[in-house]
């Protein structure tokens, strides 16, 4: 028969070591390990980022060649990237076409001098440096801010970085942006209303791809982001509900322990006697 000392020690360290860990931790490390790692040691996350990127930005530069090349009904040719930039370079008169019936969109070519809808005119050098510093923030958003397994936010920011240097090719090479959509052309305000720069149109401003890629891929992070923020909160209740239920099982786990071993105490008293 072993002696009496040594299975209570052995029994008593052996369930010391059974007692559950904290819940909330287990928890974190899960949740971590699940997100992934960072997308810029993903090899996967930037062939996505790259092939959203390619396929927008080949779409915008041949859709303005085309345009220029066929709306008009001639070729559009335009003068040196120096003389297109100057505020008082036009385009040469020419009807436009219309491409879906009821007046729902027109194509009509357009140098656009200013940014997304034609917005700022004539800042060439503030969009230029503008397009480029958020070129930059996109890519260290996408390399840091989101994980290999966020694929919907990889294609926003693809979209986003297409537009932005789909645009900036056009403000470097070409001199100003080349515009061609115009939605609801011959569509009026009621009510004898204006825009404040006196178009009576529902929507005067021609776009172009690039311009649709950017707000496009804005609203993809604007889901995105809501997306993240519901799951985390989901995540933190989780963790929360854990870490209260683990306190509840070590003193369940405790009092059993405990029982045990006055169990084996009373069963070595009876031995002995």
């Amino acid at each position: 028969m072993s002696r009496p000392d040594e299975p209570v020690s052995q029994a008593g360290e052996g369930r010391a070591c059974d007692q559950p860990r904290d819940a909330s931790i287990v928890n974190e490390s899960d949740l971590a390990a699940g997100e992934g790692r960072a997308s810029w040691h993903s090899p996967l996350a930037w062939w996505t980022l790259i092939l959203v990127f390619a396929l927008g930005l080949a779409a915008d530069l041949v859709t303005k060649r085309l345009a220029f090349e066929h709306v008009a009904g001639f070729p559009m040719e335009l003068a040196s990237a120096q003389e297109v930039a100057s505020p008082s370079y036009r385009l040469p008169f020419h009807q436009g076409m219309r491409a879906i019936p009821f007046d729902l969109l027109d194509f009509h070519l357009v140098l656009n001098h200013g940014a997304v809808f034609g917005v700022g005119q004539h800042r060439r050098g503030i969009f230029v440096s503008f397009t480029i510093a958020a070129v930059v923030a996109a890519v260290w958003v996408f390399g840091w801010w989101t994980r290999e397994s966020n694929r919907l936010a990889h294609v926003g920011i693809g979209l986003i970085l297409a537009g932005g240097v789909g645009n900036l090719h056009d403000r470097l090479f070409v001199g100003a942006v080349r515009d061609f959509l115009h939605m609801l052309p011959r569509w009026d305000l009621p009510m004898g209303l204006n825009w404040p720069g006196g178009s009576n149109e529902v929507f005067p401003w021609v776009f172009n791809m690039a311009d649709m890629m950017l707000l496009a891929g804005m609203t993809i992070l604007l889901i995105h982001s809501w997306r993240e923020d519901s799951r985390k909160a989901k995540r933190t209740a989780a963790a929360a509900l854990a870490s209260a239920v683990a306190p509840a099982q070590g003193q369940a786990g405790s009092r059993s322990a405990a029982v045990t071993h006055d169990r084996e105490s009373s069963d070595r008293a009876a031995d002995k006697s």
